[in-house]
């Protein structure tokens, strides 16, 4: 008997599982007969579909239901719970680690391939600003979302609580680096949460949070055209909001955030969105990549000059063949990945049937944004929308978008439901911890010369 075609997939996101998904489907008789096997490689039992992550941190939805189980949806691959540290395409392996590996201490493991689908994604892109890695948030996965959450209506309790002015100004200064998707809509979610929240604080009023978006360019929200950036902007400012366009941050030691343009904002709350990188595993690699770390790609999704080799979304570089600028590269975006994952799976199993590969090529539609409840912008097919309308369309979309009926119908009757009760306020901070109380009761009680610790 042959050993099957084996398929590595390289990361569970959104790329890793649309493509795992659609191949599964695609090669339902081989894998039916054993004659391919489908292996997806991934940190995580589950996909997150992000733009929903905002709203699972203002709790309008459930984080359970941000994320999609693999094992579930993957039900004809191999799901491998580990990180691939290197690849030797050359020698068509793979160098990995998995959960058991680590706990068995018995190092890396080789995996073989016929196919690799690169999908790791990418990670949040960082700056060296003094205190940032000891005070900043990140807000990229479901853990961060919620922590920040619990994080926030944390500092609204201390500032309640506290005697000291200068403790509860800073707990109630909330700084957001970065003006694109992740920092706007996290932001405006978040200070309506907490404008909410503010009514069950007897001495913490609305007007006393403060909250300041800084972005390092000239408008926010760049995906949605100048005009709709404007607008953004004055509804933000509107708000009460401190945005500061063409400001950097500087600094964040000692829980002070210094802004480029000289000022100093003492604050416990400093969430850095100002971009992403690609997933370091790819300059593991012996492919080709561009002077931003991502693969040089094919129109067709293969990796340049190479065979048996794919990628597509955050880590690869496709060039757009709808675009009227010569060497423009598709943007990396929810937009496109979903779509490359089709034609990316398309390919893969062409070329394991022997036949050619079809180019990708999609003209953007546009783009939509939440500013909050009930407010939001849009420009979809040339058309400028804002306000109800637009965040309307805002969550249509991706309540088309997210993965599975089982996951739309439960996001629906979130909605439905929160529009018909209160919002819970809730911290679950002990969740980040969930040991520490059995520690305090499992310690040995003091003896009778111990001194209180301080």
């Amino acid at each position: 008997m042959t050993e099957p075609a084996r398929i590595l997939v390289v990361g569970g996101g959104y790329v890793g599982m649309y493509t795992a998904l659609r191949l599964q489907r695609q090669l339902r008789a081989e894998l039916r007969a054993a004659a391919v096997e489908i292996v997806v490689v991934t940190p995580e039992p589950y996909m997150t579909y992000q733009p929903f992550l905002p709203e699972a941190a203002a709790g309008s939805i459930s984080p359970r239901h941000v994320v999609v189980p693999l094992r579930r949806v993957l039900d004809r691959c191999r799901i491998v719970i580990g990180e691939v540290l290197s690849v030797d395409h050359a020698k068509r392996t793979a160098t990995l680690t998995t959960l058991a590996s680590a706990e068995e201490g018995t190092g890396t493991i080789d995996l073989t391939y016929d196919e690799l689908v690169l999908a790791p994604g990418s990670v949040s892109r960082t700056l060296p600003v003094p205190g940032l890695l000891d005070h900043g948030i990140g807000f990229k996965t479901v853990e961060e979302a919620i922590g920040l959450r619990n994080h926030v209506i944390e500092q609204m309790d201390i500032a309640s609580s506290t005697r000291d002015p200068a403790l509860r100004d800073a707990a109630l200064t909330f700084v957001f680096v970065g003006g694109g998707y992740a920092g706007v809509e996290a932001l405006a979610e978040l200070e309506d949460m907490a404008r909410y929240t503010a009514r069950y604080h007897h001495n913490v009023k609305p007007e006393d949070l403060r909250w300041i978006l800084v972005e390092a360019s000239d408008r926010i929200l760049p995906e949605v055209g100048e005009e709709m950036g404007r607008y953004a902007v004055r509804e933000l400012r509107g708000r009460n909001i401190d945005v500061r366009l063409e400001t950097r941050l500087e600094s964040c030691e000692d829980r002070v955030a210094v802004l480029s343009d000289g000022t100093r904002l003492p604050t416990r709350t400093v969430v850095w969105t100002a971009g992403v990188r690609p997933a370091p595993v790819l300059a593991a690699t012996d492919l080709p990549l561009n002077e931003r770390g991502r693969l040089r790609c094919t129109a067709r999704l293969s990796v340049e000059g190479v065979e048996h080799a794919w990628a597509a979304g955050d880590a690869a570089a496709v060039p757009d063949l709808t675009s009227d600028v010569a060497g423009r590269e598709c943007a990396p975006n929810a937009q496109h990945a979903v779509r490359q994952a089709k034609a990316l799976a398309e390919n893969v199993a062409a070329s394991l049937r022997g036949r050619p590969a079809k180019e990708y090529a999609h003209a953007y539609a546009g783009s939509v944004a939440s500013l909050g409840l009930h407010k939001g912008v849009a420009h979809v097919y040339g058309r400028k929308l804002k306000g109800y309308p637009a965040w309307l369309i805002h969550r249509a979309y991706h309540l088309s978008r997210v993965p599975t009926f089982n996951r739309k119908a439960r996001v629906l009757a979130e909605w439905t439901l929160s529009g018909l009760f209160k919002r819970e306020i809730v911290s679950l901070g002990s969740l980040e911890h969930p040991r520490a109380e059995f520690e305090l009761a499992a310690a040995p009680p003091p003896g009778p010369g111990d001194k209180p610790s301080s």
